[in-house]
């Protein structure tokens, strides 16, 4: 599926019906999903019909639904680019300067 040429609501919706789909093959109500989610059972019904809602609600609902650790899958650390690490480095002291600690030295 090119969730890209999709509209936000049309993926909204899609998303809604996946985590539905999840729900009833787990065997979980949405009273009971929403009361271990700690979160109002319309809030389930509407993630489910695809409206939108709170990001915190939805973690909440795919944290009891055991699927939250597939977010990183759907948005991984993309960890220091090349050109990033390059910038760090450069900045990395190479040398000491012999400045510290003169306070000992004869003059």
């Amino acid at each position: 599926m090119n969730l890209s040429a999709m509209s936000d609501m049309a993926v909204l919706k899609e998303l809604g019906e996946r985590l539905r789909r999840h729900r009833l093959n787990l065997d979980i109500t949405q009273q009971d999903l929403a009361r271990k989610a700690g979160v109002a059972r319309s809030l389930v019904q509407r993630i489910e019909r695809g409206h939108p809602c709170t990001l915190d609600g939805w973690l909440r609902v795919l944290r009891v639904l055991g699927v939250l650790d597939q977010l990183d899958a759907f948005l991984p650390d993309p960890g220091i680019s090349p050109l990033q690490l390059a910038r760090l480095q450069d900045r990395e002291r190479q040398r000491a300067t012999g400045s510290r600690g003169r306070s000992g030295r004869k003059g």
